[in-house]
């Protein structure tokens, strides 16, 4: 297939450098610089607040759904809106949506601080995914107009290091500011932040125009999308307490799968279409996506487990579980710009195939934990998946943002990040349902070989409920003796079905590691800011 190379002449800023300030308007590290910190606003928010639910909980008087909600809300929207919100970009520039972004997300930041009840900040948390939405596939945009080929994975390395580092720290910020201030604070610590990003965003972004941008919407084809993508975070977000066999569950998933097929025949028929299937026809981008897809389902399913195992079976505070991962997030946060560089001089497959073999074998490590395990254990297999994931976050970003024509870099950012969401969506669900699954057949076994007293079909069910997330199901008053063989099968039960989880996890893992193959270096990459003589 024939490639168009994206040009200087193809994408120039919309106006000249002027002297002072505005002379530096575009210059890439400032670029950098500016949507980094939009973006650390966005990665901070998807750990942070759950810290603050239970504060919230307690405060607005919510219940379990609401707080569920609190978490869902944010995220069904952000990943509903996230193709759409890059197309957005291609079609005004990357620079005016960024901003939008930034200002709204800020905003919805401060009046959820602001609100006394529970529906109204689930209300406001749908309206602050939608503006991260904005956020995230424009930066990747700008980054890719900004940098030339020599830079760009450098400077995708840094972006991925403020990612994690951002979602490293929402666990320990979230801690402390609900510790020592209040719940509030965890959003409207979002409003100097955003100020900031906006600030710099405003002087130093430069709107690049694409000679060849879309000039049209297509309406039918972000219906269709939007449509899909929901009925399929919907199924499974729900799914856990459905069940994958309920025909609510069903109904939903058929319902995401005959949209994605119509959208997928409307994009064929439309002018512009929203989501070019062109772009699939680049064998590596479409590796890309699956590698993503693969990569969060492995990494974020493990992860819920990782935390309740911390929290309910070790028994530590949200602050000591966050330190605790600090192995697997550092390492992330360090490898991320050396892995930038690597790419930059080796290109992609064989880092990326090195990083998922060695995630599948941190996911075969952490599948030997136990309730007993030391920190010295857990923080080397922590490590080691840090290290396999840095390369992955960045070259397989590169692979799809790089691969892509700079007129759809937007679209590509999007679809990057809808990938990450999806598997990270499939993976807690899947990974959840094996949980569940292995908690159902071991707890009766395990609580009448210890001795403890027969339980009820109902009360055996709610002790299973607890028992997925690690939490023993220990009544008020319960003698001591008979508290700590609940507390013994519940960990062991736990433990148990994580293990299981984090062996499929590792499988999954390998998979990515053989999709790896069909990746290499974007060759739409090319020049495309006039920035870029200022590196």
């Amino acid at each position: 297939m024939t490639r168009t190379r994206t040009t200087v002449a193809e994408a120039t800023p919309d106006q000249k450098p002027r002297d002072g300030l505005s002379g530096l308007r575009g210059h890439p590290w400032l670029t950098l610089l500016s949507v980094a910190i939009g973006v650390m606003m966005v990665a901070l928010d998807g750990t942070i607040v759950a810290i603050a639910n239970p504060a919230i909980q307690k405060d607005l008087g919510a219940s379990l759904a609401d707080v569920q909600w609190i978490t869902n809300a944010y995220l069904l929207a952000l990943a509903v809106a996230l193709i759409t919100a890059g197309k957005l970009g291609d079609r005004f520039g990357h620079r005016q949506v960024f901003l939008i972004g930034t200002t709204g997300f800020a905003l919805s930041s401060g009046l959820i601080a602001l609100s006394g009840s529970v529906s109204l900040v689930i209300a406001l948390r749908v309206l602050q995914g939608l503006c991260g939405a904005l956020l995230m596939p424009t930066a990747l945009g700008l980054i890719r107009a900004t940098f030339p080929a020599a830079k760009l994975n450098m400077a995708i390395g840094l972006w991925g290091m403020v990612v994690g580092a951002s979602t490293a720290g929402g666990p320990i910020v979230g801690g402390l500011l609900v510790e020592h201030v209040n719940w509030q604070s965890v959003f409207f610590i979002n409003v100097p932040v955003g100020a900031l990003a906006l600030a710099l965003g405003s002087v130093f972004l430069a709107g690049h125009r694409v000679k060849d941008a879309p000039r049209s919407f297509d309406i039918p084809g972000i219906v269709l999308l939007s449509a899909a993508m929901f009925c399929l975070i919907w199924a499974l977000i729900k799914a856990p307490a459905w069940s994958w066999s309920d025909a609510r569950t069903v109904v939903f998933l058929g319902s995401s799968a005959a949209a994605f097929l119509l959208f997928a025949f409307w994009q064929t028929r439309g002018r512009e279409p929203l989501l070019p299937l062109s772009l699939f026809r680049s064998v590596p981008l479409a590796a890309g996506v699956v590698l993503m897809v693969l990569m969060a389902f492995a990494f974020i399913g493990g992860l819920f487990f990782v935390t309740f195992y911390l929290q309910n079976v070790h028994g530590m505070s949200p602050v000591d579980a966050g330190t605790h991962l600090l192995p697997l997030t550092g390492m992330m946060i360090v490898g991320s710009p050396l892995a930038g560089l690597l790419i930059s001089r080796i290109g992609p497959r064989i880092p990326l195939m090195a990083g998922m073999i060695s995630a599948a074998v941190a996911c075969f490590g952490l599948a030997t934990l136990d309730a007993g395990t030391g920190t010295l254990t857990m923080s080397l297999w922590f490590l080691l998946m840090g290290v396999g994931l840095a390369p992955v976050m960045v070259g397989a970003t590169e692979v799809i943002v790089g691969n892509a024509p700079l007129r759809h870099a937007g679209v590509a950012g999007g679809l990057q990040q809808s990938a990450m969401q999806v598997g990270g969506s499939l993976g807690t669900a899947v990974l959840g349902a094996v949980m569940a699954s292995r908690v159902e057949h071991l707890l009766p076994e395990k609580w009448t070989a210890s001795g403890l007293p027969a339980l009820r079909p109902e009360q055996l069910a709610q002790a299973a409920d607890a028992v997925s997330v690690g939490v023993a199901p220990v009544p008020a008053g319960t003698p001591p003796q008979y508290a700590e063989k609940i507390s013994t099968v519940a960990h062991d039960t736990f433990v148990s079905g994580m293990q299981v989880g984090f062996r499929v996890a590792g499988c999954v893992a390998i998979a990515a590691a053989l999709v790896a193959i069909l990746t290499k270096r974007g060759e739409n990459a090319g020049p495309a800011g006039a920035g870029a003589g200022h590196i």
